[in-house]
């Protein structure tokens, strides 16, 4: 906890009031203005203890006006009530009187940001802009003046534009921006490394004008407002100025790029009329006013948000105290205002998670107040130190933050109160003492026989006998680390400790070397001493002998820890064999880490709390501990202390907070969620976890750990007159105090040294967790606890149970059981509560024993032994929700239970609601019980039963809830108190019809039960109506309503009792199997209606009863209807007789059907053929038996096949083709497919079929096709013909294709290829007709050899005609030319040879041998007309071709005529 240190200033005996204070910036220097009655003004500086600068006094025979700071530098500009201002610079005291410009009072100094301008204004409206260098000194006249005619009242300097940012210029030119390059090169403008300094500035007026002054010092009227200005703001987010008048009117103006300014908010602001007001504006935009009220107000800009931070009379503030000035430090973020009865209280920034800084989430805490005297009038924070100073009106006060002191040792703690005064606690005897100290104390250690106090300049020793404190000595000294030991003070200067006695005596001294540095910290424990340097060196000395001895070497920290910059803190443990030490990074933050020094190995560890896991190597226990690293919130915190205990060398305890709240100013422990971690550390087993404990609400911070205790410093609340009081709501009920011996007066004023008085108690003590109720325990017992402790830690169960077998007490057993439960050790649990002789705790663990989850069972045992926090914690470690929120409701927190239920145990909701609401009902709280029985769903039935005492509440809710389910309860209720109207209201309400009938049954009103039943044909009151009805024997109407009611047995029943026959018919065909059967039962009994048995034996499923009654009595027409239910399933006798039936009235398709769902395919098919009967696709599929079980292979293979030859003769070869296809006969298939003509079907059939003879029926079928014009047909013949290998009916076809080729296109090169192709299959095919084969080879091989010759001589013609004519007539010689050669196109060839040559003579003469060799033949198919047309001009005959022609042409016509 922080405390200030108060430091009246040191002001000289001919300074007067106080008038004006501030502080330069960075550094501690303040500057003080004060005034005499006799109009006389001084200006004095002063350092930051209130030390007095002679050298910098100014004084004048005016009054000061205003102070104001060079940003940087230390000068201070002075405007004095006649015009004068002075530059005052610091420490020379050297003295600037700026040229007389202004004859009145100075009302404004404003620097600029970087102190290169300063503006200086008065009373009269003159205005002056100052040039100064560099150093902070004046550079000539001013540089313009201006007269506005109204006094001045505010200026501000415009904040420049943000300059370039260096590091993205430099990524944007590697990335290979070349205009950011040229940024950076000599070629474009000078770079702009950082914010330029803004030279244009605002001024105001007394009459409410802002002027605006640019760079050049031109002045323009920006804008206008009433009232005179008292503070302008300017708003760098918005880019806007905010202006505040006299009268407390906000307005916010958004100001243009050309320099106009637009009004966009306007507000005023609350406060305290006819009071002086303080006004702080903070970077974040926060407004904050104080006008001598309660409260401050604060307006958030940005949020357009207010609020407002009140005094609190409980934190020591009086009734009637006033806030007169305010100030606020961004560094600290703390809030400090000044009030009427000389306190300074202060609000601390608490910021919520997820909430930003500034933010209006975040909450303002009232701290401890600050006693001043007088009446605080100002007050401001100032310096890169944080002070801040306070005007009383009668001298000022430099207020230092110092972290209260506070030590223990051997069962005596001092705790610091206020900056001179301490309270003693003596832990043996339970005395309570208050030191008061001459000086101000910045540090204490105490031990069982004295008490030692120092400042850093002076050390003080007190003795401490009893209750009383004897000064025994004091010394100067400037030592800012001491440590006592017996009678021995241990003190450090550079490169030594001295030990001195209580006098000072310096009995021996310590050297460390000058690689070892220089002795900065110092710690005690036991009868050893460790020392810790600036160089990051440590030493341990023993204490044990009359002389100090080294224990061991020094150790460089720095070569084992990397980025080390400074040793925070180093303690000892009470043997000398382990030392911890804290320390700072190079870059100044806390390390996460605590280092433990090994000193018999000279090994360093760590356990680091960023990450909750000692460093690697160390060893571990096993899989429970490691858990408990993981359960525990170790992870993300950063080590604030750390103390080992003063007799157990294995027990070490370090505080920490989370990461989030570390700070350099260890005021900050407070307020945030400390931890209180509890450590073994052994040579043999490392660092082992043994408790992490929260710190207790109203502690302040850890002082040290003395087993069986931790002990802490508790929080304060400061009192004037030295009476104190811990701070309200955060004291502990369960805190472990020690009582004052004696206690003074509530009147007491300043205590005396050593006197007891009645103090709080500023130490409290609470036990580790293995000493719950057994503080008081002996020696022993403490040693074989903190074993048992160790042992259960490492995992040693023998040894655990070894060092507790003799302890008898079952407070020990209870409190090792408790360990258990932190260890989660359910084994050694048993064990405990065996030895305890709890057996309801055994058995619930028993029980637990079946939960799945290792923690649900260990939380069940803390329910058992009253540890309810730590049963929450593991139900919710393990995530069991259900348990957790059993749990809750078990210990009376509904609220939490139902949090649980909504948020994660949504199964159990509805349950929770319910047994929340018997909880409240209870409790006598029925309204709320209500509620929740209706969010459980239960209410119907519930909230009746609750409100059955108290009717008229329950009228109006049912009423109110308009709820069938309730109605009918309600209209229950009533009719049981005989209210039969209103029970029939509430019946229809809840639409129960049932009751309705009942009553009105009841009541006589039978025609108003008829009624609602017919209306509303529900089937309870029906039935219930015609029960009444055959009670009275109305029959007709009882079977009316059993109808209606659906009871069909009951209707039958009657009908057949009364014998009503019609009736009973359309019953039986409306009821049930059971109730048909029944009735036909019934008829065939009586004989008549004999349609109506079969009809209702048919429907009721009896079919063979059915048709048996049908036969036996002739009901052909019941025979047809029952005919058409049969299908395969039916009996196939009764198939069989049916459709003989069939068969004899000339039904033979309904025959056939019947024969088939027999399974008599040959009758039925039989039938097919006799009777011509279509065969149907579905029929002949119900034909095609797949199951081997009805018929063998075979018999199916003839079934299919007698199906198909139907389809055969039917023409329906699709079919027929299917059913040979599942015959397996893939020729008939085939043939009945090519019979179909569907070429498409046929090549898909064959090319699946992939038979020999298939295939070559499928070429034979194509070739009866177009093949010559469709290419496509082509090729799949001869893809058939070649995979059915039929060589020579491939060499046939290709036969075929040649003469085709000869006869219609003369396309004798085609030919050729076609009958070679076919004389390369005949060599290929066998030849198994006797030599036939081999005549048709030389044949064709002849044909072969004359079209070639043919072909040649064609070829020829073009290079030789003469030998291609030579060839042809050759050929003409050659026996059997024709078919191979056309004779006609030899002699063609020639005729056209001789047109070409003009010999037309011997054309002729060929024309002529040709018509006599193919009379029969016209030439035109030969000869072209052209050639004809020669022949017949030159040699004047006509040709017979022409006539030969015509005569074909007039047949052809004929022919067409006659068709």
């Amino acid at each position: 906890m922080a405390v200030y240190f108060d430091h009246r200033i040191e002001a000289p005996e001919s300074s007067a009031v106080p008038s004006h204070l501030t502080w330069h910036s960075a550094l501690p220097v303040l500057a003080v203005a004060s005034s005499s009655p006799t109009n006389e003004g001084n200006v004095d500086l002063y350092l930051q203890q209130g030390e007095y600068v002679e050298s910098c006094h100014v004084g004048r025979p005016h009054q000061p006006a205003v102070l104001r700071w060079h940003p940087t530098k230390p000068v201070l500009a002075l405007g004095w009530e006649n015009g004068e201002v002075v530059l005052l610079t610091h420490p020379s005291g050297d003295q600037t009187v700026l040229p007389i410009t202004h004859t009145a009072g100075i009302t404004l100094l404003e620097w600029s940001s970087s102190g290169s301008r300063l503006v200086t204004g008065d009373q009269t409206g003159a205005l002056a802009v100052w040039k100064v260098d560099a150093r902070g000194r004046l550079q000539g006249n001013h540089l313009v003046k201006h007269e506005y005619s109204k006094p001045l009242t505010c200026c501000i300097f415009k904040p420049a534009a943000p300059g370039d940012d260096v590091a993205m210029l430099a990524r944007a030119s590697v990335g290979g921006d070349e205009s950011a390059l040229d940024m950076f090169s000599w070629k474009g403008a000078p770079l702009k490394m950082g914010p330029q300094e803004g030279l244009a500035f605002y001024v105001s007026t007394a009459d409410g004008k802002v002027h605006s002054v640019d760079e050049q010092c031109k002045t323009s009227t920006l804008l206008s407002v009433e009232g005179a200005i008292k503070k302008l703001f300017y708003l760098n987010k918005r880019d806007a100025l905010a202006v505040i008048t006299e009268t407390l009117m906000l307005s916010q103006y958004t100001l243009g790029p050309e320099g106009g300014a637009q009004e966009y908010m306007k507000v005023k602001l609350s406060s305290k009329t006819g009071q002086n007001f303080d006004i702080v504006w903070t970077e974040n935009s926060l407004l904050i006013t104080v006008s001598g009220e309660q409260v401050i107000r604060l307006w958030d800009l940005e949020r357009d948000d207010n609020f407002v931070l009140s005094l609190d009379e409980t934190l020591g503030f009086e009734r009637g105290e006033m806030i007169n000035c305010v100030s606020y430090c961004a560094a600290k973020e703390i809030l400090a205002g000044g009030t009427s009865h000389g306190r300074i209280a202060m609000w601390r920034m608490v910021a919520q998670p997820g909430s930003s800084k500034g933010d209006t989430n975040a909450q303002w805490k009232l701290q401890t107040p600050t006693e001043i005297e007088g009446n605080v009038t100002q007050i401001q924070w100032g310096s890169s130190l944080n002070l801040l100073a306070a005007n009383n009106s009668n001298t000022v006060l430099i207020l230092c933050e110092h972290v209260m002191s506070a030590h223990f040792g051997q069962q005596v703690a001092a705790v610091q109160l206020t900056p001179t005064q301490l309270s003693i606690t003596q832990f043996n005897t339970g005395a309570q003492l208050a030191l008061q100290s001459d000086t101000h104390i910045k540090g204490v250690c105490v031990t069982k026989e004295s008490v030692t106090v120092w400042n850093g300049k002076q050390v003080t020793v007190y003795e401490l006998s009893g209750t009383v404190l004897r000064n025994t000595g004091a010394f100067p000294c400037d030592s800012h680390a001491v440590a006592v030991h017996g009678e021995n003070l241990y003190t450090v200067e550079p490169n030594r400790v001295q030990i001195r006695t209580p006098q000072g005596t310096v009995k021996q001294l310590l050297t460390f070397s000058k690689a070892e540095g220089n002795p900065v910290l110092l710690s005690v424990c036991q009868f050893y001493l460790v020392v810790g340097t600036d160089t990051a060196h440590i030493r341990v000395f023993d204490l044990s002998r009359r002389d100090a001895k080294a224990h061991c070497g020094a150790k460089n920290l720095a070569e084992q820890i990397a980025s080390l910059g400074a040793l925070r803190s180093v303690k000892c443990n009470a043997n000398g064999s382990q030392v911890s030490i804290l320390i700072s990074q190079v870059n100044g933050r806390p390390d996460h880490k605590v280092y433990f020094y090994d000193v018999e190995m000279d090994t360093v560890t760590h356990f680091d709390f960023f990450v909750g896991r000692p460093s690697s190597g160390i060893s571990h226990c096993e899989d429970g501990e490691r858990q408990q690293f993981q359960g525990t919130e170790l992870s993300g915190r950063c080590p604030v202390s750390h103390f080992w205990d003063e007799s157990e060398p294995r027990l070490f305890v370090c505080e920490t907070v989370p990461i989030s709240s570390e700070s350099s100013s260890a005021s900050s422990v407070d307020m945030a969620d400390v931890s209180v971690v509890t450590l073994f550390c052994t040579q043999e087993h490392g660092l082992l976890l043994q408790d992490c404990y929260p710190k207790p609400a109203g502690l302040q911070a850890l002082l040290a750990l003395d087993v069986p205790y931790y002990y802490f410093s508790c929080k304060l609340l400061f009192w004037r007159a030295g009476v104190f009081r811990p701070e309200p709501g955060e004291r502990d009920p369960g805190s472990t105090e020690v009582s004052a011996t004696t206690s003074a007066p509530p009147h007491q004023t300043e205590p005396s040294k050593g006197a007891p008085v009645q103090f709080p108690h500023m130490v409290s003590r609470r036990a580790l967790r293995e000493f719950v109720g057994l503080e008081t325990c002996e020696k022993a017992t403490r040693d074989a606890m903190l074993n048992f402790s160790f042992y259960l830690t490492i995992g040693d169960m023998d040894e655990a149970f070894k060092s507790i077998k003799l302890i008898k007490s079952k407070a020990v057993w209870e409190n090792m059981a408790r360990m258990c439960v932190k260890t989660c050790r359910l084994d050694v649990a048993r064990v405990c509560l065996g030895n305890m002789g709890n057996a309801r705790a055994a058995k619930a663990l028993k029980e637990a024993e079946a939960e799945p989850e290792p923690e649900a069972q260990v939380a069940m045992l803390a329910i058992q032994l009253g540890m309810l926090e730590d049963a929450e914690k593991l139900y919710k470690c393990c995530q069991r929700h259900d348990l957790l929120n059993n749990f809750y409701q078990a210990s009376g927190q509904w609220q939490q239970a139902l949090d649980t239920a909504e948020s994660n145990d949504r199964i159990h909701l509805r349950t929770t609601y319910y047994n929340y609401a018997k909880y409240l009902e209870s409790m006598g709280n029925k309204t709320l019980a209500l509620v929740y029985y209706e969010n459980s769903d239960t209410h119907r039935a519930e909230v009746p039963r609750m409100l059955q005492d108290d009717t008229a509440s329950l009228e109006i809710y049912v009423n109110k809830m308009k709820d069938k389910n309730i109605y009918k309860w309600w209209a229950q209720y009533l009719e049981s108190q005989s209210d039969m109207d209103s029970a029939l209201h509430f019946y229809e309400c809840a639409q129960d019809y049932l009751s309705l009938v009942r009553v009105h049954c009841y009541m006589g009103n039978i025609q108003k039960a008829s009624a609602i039943a017919n209306d509303t044909g529900d089937r309870a009151a029906s039935y219930h109506l015609a029960r009444h009805y055959e009670g009275h024997d109305d029959i007709k109407q009882a079977v009316h309503f059993y109808t209606r009611a659906q009871a069909y047995n009951n209707a039958i029943r009657l009908c057949k009792e009364n014998g009503l026959d019609d009736q009973l018919m359309n019953l039986a065909l409306l009821s049930n199997p059971e109730d048909m059967m029944e009735a036909a039962c019934y008829y065939e009994e009586k004989g008549t209606h004999m349609d109506r048995a079969v009809t209702l034996y048919h429907k009721a499923g009896y079919v063979s009863k059915a048709l048996e009654l049908a036969f036996a009595t002739q009901q052909f027409s019941a025979l047809q209807l029952i005919a058409e239910d049969l299908n395969e399933n039916s009996d196939p006798a009764l198939l069989a007789r049916c459709s003989d039936f069939f068969i004899t009235h000339s039904q033979y398709e309904k025959a056939v059907e019947l024969l088939v769902a027999a399974k008599k395919y040959p009758q039925a098919l039989e039938l097919c053929v006799t009777q011509n009967l279509t065969i149907t696709e579905e029929l002949a599929e119900r034909m095609t038996v797949t199951d081997s079980k009805d018929l063998s292979e075979d018999a199916r293979k003839e079934v299919l096949e007698k199906i198909a030859d139907c389809c055969m003769r039917q023409g329906n070869y699709h079919l027929a083709t299917k059913k040979y296809t599942q015959a397996g006969n893939k020729p008939k298939a085939m043939r009945a497919l090519l019979k179909s003509g569907d070429t498409e079907k046929i090549v898909f059939f064959t090319n699946v079929c992939r038979q020999k003879e298939i295939f070559i029926m499928a070429a034979n079928y194509l070739q009866s096709l177009d093949w010559r014009n469709n290419p496509e047909i082509l090729k799949t013949i001869i893809g058939f013909y070649t995979k059915g290998r039929a060589p020579d009916l491939l060499a046939g076809f290709y036969e075929a294709c040649a003469q085709v080729e000869i006869d219609d296109y003369q396309n004798y090169e085609k030919a050729l290829d076609a009958l070679t192709e076919a004389a390369k299959c005949l060599l290929k095919a066998k030849d198994s007709s006797g030599g036939q084969q081999e005549a048709r080879v030389a044949d064709l091989q002849h044909k072969v050899s004359l079209i070639k010759k043919f072909v040649h001589a064609r070829r020829l013609y073009p290079e030789n005609a003469d030998e291609a004519v030579r060839l042809c007539e050759a050929l003409l010689e050659e026996p059997e030319l024709d078919p191979a050669v056309r004779i006609g196109d030899a002699f063609g060839f020639l005729v056209e040879h001789h047109c070409q040559q003009g010999n037309l003579e011997v054309a002729y003469r060929k024309l002529e041998e040709l018509q006599k060799r193919l009379p029969s033949q016209n030439v035109r198919y030969y000869i072209s007309q052209a050639s004809l047309e020669a022949l017949q001009k030159v040699m004047g005959v006509p040709i017979d071709g022409d006539d030969h022609t015509v005569k074909e042409e007039d047949e052809v016509e004929e022919d067409l005529n006659l068709s």
